[in-house]
């Protein structure tokens, strides 16, 4: 056989391949130039950024990195490590990591069955991502009044769930920690679901056991804006396969997390039309880190806030807020309510003079979607099509259900919103900056209020 016929000759058949090897070589797609727009974002000198640049950019990168969870050639993707992390330091047998809190919540309330024609009964305060994932679910958000704790009261719950609930949201508020023993008797009573909205107290605990790990669903935000996290990501912990299942498949597109992805439903129930939440190897290989450091985080916030609290007066005007566990909330907010709107108003204005760092809403006639009247895209009950489902859902309104919002629902929250002083803590206090910002509390406190040892204690 001639070399001219040879090469003619299919390879599968003995002949030549037509394609040997490959000469073009290109530069990696993600390479030293990437790595360094990160490196800029920690902050380094120019002359760290020259030296980082030099280091590196001799260094063959191959193809470059891969910083999606699947297909990243390691044995444990950066997303798997996170997972694990947070199976470990929670006890939780399931964790997905995904790509926000407000991703993990809509992923479980419709794995929590949430859809047309239902309710989930949210706290009236708390941020708008919650009643918001509801609505994305398909259900309709019915808000529950608050206690002295600003987290949902579980003595208010059971007038609000009607034959269309099918879940409950509490709210961990600013390093607080809701009373999920009493929720969760109100919700087994009724058979309800419970999603837990966990995103501004991540390593919090109540009777020592973690937040998020009572309900359902734990749904956690691990992001910049909070204790834990670098950029935007997400945390959803469960206990049950099928609530995983279900779960991921709303973030995961429609199940693309299967074993064999595109096979038809294993079981009744398990595929259905997802989106994309999932988190990126870049978000999970800083929030793995993050997530180790939580408990010491924790532990250094709440030690801050307990140190000033021992030393704090009582007051006959004051009102502390409400702990339902001292030793174990995230504590990096210390709240209390001044009997009116007037006093507090005195009160703030005096703790800032004292270089106390503080805030109140008072009158201030701007809307906060931290509370659930100045909720606007979901209080003006529009949506983005005439049809308007849920809210205008004609399963909805055959099943007797009505969404309308207007202040006043909920008047406990309505006048601790208002009334209410936060001073923000930090974890890096020492012992002198606590004793300092006590002494100026109580400075201030014994100024405009009348010392009372009867009166409500700060623990």
């Amino acid at each position: 056989m001639s070399k001219s016929q040879s090469q003619q000759k299919l390879a599968l058949q003995g002949g030549y391949k037509a394609v040997g090897s490959i000469g073009g070589r290109g530069k990696p797609k993600i390479g030293v130039e990437e790595f360094m727009a990160v490196a800029e974002r920690f902050g380094f000198s120019q002359r760290a950024l020259k030296g980082i640049r030099e280091a590196v950019k001799t260094d063959d990168l191959g193809s470059g990195a891969f910083l999606a969870n699947y297909y990243s050639g390691l044995k444990e993707s950066k997303v798997q490590a996170f997972e694990r992390v947070a199976r470990e330091l929670f006890g939780s047998k399931f964790a997905i990591g995904l790509s926000s809190g407000t991703g993990a919540l809509h992923s479980a309330f419709v794995a929590a069955g949430v859809g047309p024609g239902t309710e989930v009964i949210c706290p009236a305060i708390g941020f708008f991502a919650t009643a918001s994932a509801v609505v994305m679910a398909r259900g309709v958000p019915v808000f529950c009044d608050v206690d002295e704790s600003l987290s949902m009261d579980p003595k208010d719950i059971e007038r609000h769930i009607t034959p269309r609930t099918v879940a409950l949201a509490p709210t961990c508020v600013m390093g607080s920690v809701p009373d999920m023993p009493a929720i969760m008797k109100v919700a087994r009573k009724h058979k309800l679901k419970v999603v837990e909205d966990c995103a501004q107290s991540c390593g919090a605990k109540v009777r020592n056991k973690f937040v998020g790990t009572y309900g359902d669903f734990g749904c956690f935000s691990i992001s910049a804006y909070k204790i834990v996290g670098g950029g935007e990501g997400g945390l959803l912990l469960t206990k049950t396969q099928r609530n995983w299942d279900r779960a991921n498949c709303l973030a995961e597109g429609g199940g693309l997390w299967r074993p064999v992805r595109f096979n038809k439903p294993r079981y009744a129930g398990e595929l259905f039309c997802g989106t994309n939440y999932r988190m990126s190897e870049m978000e999970a290989a800083v929030d793995e880190i993050q997530l180790k450091k939580m408990p010491a985080t924790v532990k250094r916030f709440n030690d801050v806030k307990r140190r000033i609290l021992s030393k704090l007066r009582t007051f006959k005007e004051i009102r502390p807020q409400t702990l339902n566990d001292a030793d174990g909330e995230v504590g990096y907010t210390l709240r209390f309510f001044p009997e009116t709107i007037e006093l507090g108003k005195r009160i703030h204005d005096a703790l800032k003079a004292e270089g106390i760092g503080c805030g109140m809403r008072g009158l201030d006639p701007r809307p906060d979607w931290h509370i659930y009247y100045d909720m606007f895209p979901l209080t003006e009950v529009n949506g983005p099509v005439p049809e308007n489902c849920a809210l205008h859902c004609p399963t909805y309104r055959e099943k007797g259900g009505k969404a309308v919002y207007q202040r006043g629902d909920c008047p406990v929250a309505d006048d601790l919103h208002a009334r209410g002083i936060s001073v923000s803590l930090n974890q890096w206090y020492n012992a002198s900056d606590c004793r300092n910002i006590a002494a100026g509390i109580n400075k201030v406190l014994s100024a405009y209020c009348t010392p009372d040892t009867n009166a409500k204690h700060w623990f």
